[in-house]
């Protein structure tokens, strides 16, 4: 017997680990017509893992002081040992992360899976996209270059023109009337800290509620049929006659995941300053403001929605609405039909945002 067989064993005497495995990975039915967009969640779950080890790694020469932060930042990548990759690697995934889990939400939105039963899902999972941009701005100052400290300084700006409690809450984000050392001190804990414990949180129960709720039908394939409460106990029954999720599907989460790696490593090897523009290495100067000094890609349609009102707080209003329509709309979407080509109003709306919001991202960066 070989010895990975052996551990199987000695863990299935002890705590079950074949009864595990085929009610939770054998008996886990999928629907038979499931595509490869059903994927994204585990490309995800890898990309999270990343981000975490990585992090872990540079906590090890990063040194959060506004004296030092830079420096570290420095000898990371020019002195440490393969530093220069753990570095690429971190603030790569970051922005990886960003555009897999907008492919993932978009996803859901055109195959309508945010409805009924599944509109907790959908909340959780707007939960987690507002806590990645939040982890992706905390992070975004601690190299304490020109680049980060200015754009900190207008992200946070912004809250300002709130009224009554925007010049408290500029403040509270900042630890002082300026971004400063006591500004570094607070993203650093809360990107370290808070964001990541909150995000596993509820990565937990997103799952949690896949688990139980189940994955939908794509609404190109057959009739989705319903959970039903049996007893005192729910009985999981979405998926007659499907496929089940180890090994049949497992081997499409592996391929995507392999392609996004590919991705992600032809990124970081040879294209890696991409998202890096010159400000990136140069030292935060508070008595110097850059010139165009702008967001990362995913704000920058936030960032000339400000520009385009003449108002700001009107700018931010219209963005709290937004945000808030999408956090709520399962709620408001209460028809049944999920195929989005026998929904034109739906699919008007869809590809109309998108383009909106390409053209805000564009206008923004060139504006």
């Amino acid at each position: 017997m070989s010895p990975l067989k052996s551990i199987y064993h000695w863990l299935d005497a002890r705590i079950g680990v074949g009864e595990l495995v085929e009610k939770r990975l054998t008996g886990y039915l999928l629907p038979r017509s499931i595509n490869a967009w059903y994927s994204l969640g585990s490309v995800l779950l890898v990309i999270f893992a990343l981000q975490v080890i990585t992090g872990i790694l540079l906590l090890v020469y990063y040194v959060p002081d506004a004296e030092k932060a830079f420096k570290s930042v420095s000898s990371i990548m020019n002195d440490v040992p393969f530093g220069w990759l753990i570095r690429m690697c971190h603030a790569v995934g970051s922005n990886m992360m960003v555009a897999v889990l907008m492919l993932h939400m978009l996803s859901v939105l055109f195959m309508g899976s945010y409805k009924s039963p599944r509109e907790l899902n959908w909340v959780t999972g707007f939960i987690l996209f507002n806590l990645v941009l939040g982890i992706s701005l905390t992070g975004y100052l601690l190299p304490w270059s020109q680049l980060s400290f200015w754009a900190t300084t207008v992200a946070t700006n912004s809250a300002g023109a709130i009224p009554v409690i925007g010049k408290y809450l500029v403040e509270f984000l900042r630890g002082g009337k300026l971004v400063g050392p006591p500004t570094l001190g607070r993203f650093f804990s809360v990107h370290v800290a808070l964001l990541p414990l909150l995000i596993g949180a509820f990565i937990g129960g997103h799952l949690f509620l896949l688990e139980r709720i189940g994955v939908s039908t794509p609404p190109f394939g057959l009739k989705e049929t319903k959970n039903t409460w049996q007893g005192d106990r729910f009985r999981y029954d979405a998926h007659p006659g499907g496929i089940p999720f180890f090994p049949n599907y497992m081997l499409q989460d592996l391929t995507s995941i392999l392609i996004y790696l590919a991705i992600f490593f032809c990124v970081v090897f040879f294209t890696p300053y991409i998202f890096f523009p010159p400000t990136a290495f140069v030292p935060a100067d508070p008595y110097k403001t850059p010139a165009h000094i702008k967001p990362e890609w995913y704000f920058l349609a936030n960032y000339q929605t400000l520009k385009v009102f003449p108002n700001e707080l009107l700018g931010l209003l219209v963005q709290g609405v937004v945000m808030t329509f999408l956090a709520l709309f399962p709620f408001i979407d209460r028809g049944r039909e999920r195929h989005p080509f026998k929904r034109p109003l739906f699919l008007a709306c869809f590809i109309s945002g998108i383009i909106l919001y390409i053209a805000m991202a564009i206008w923004g960066h060139y504006s």
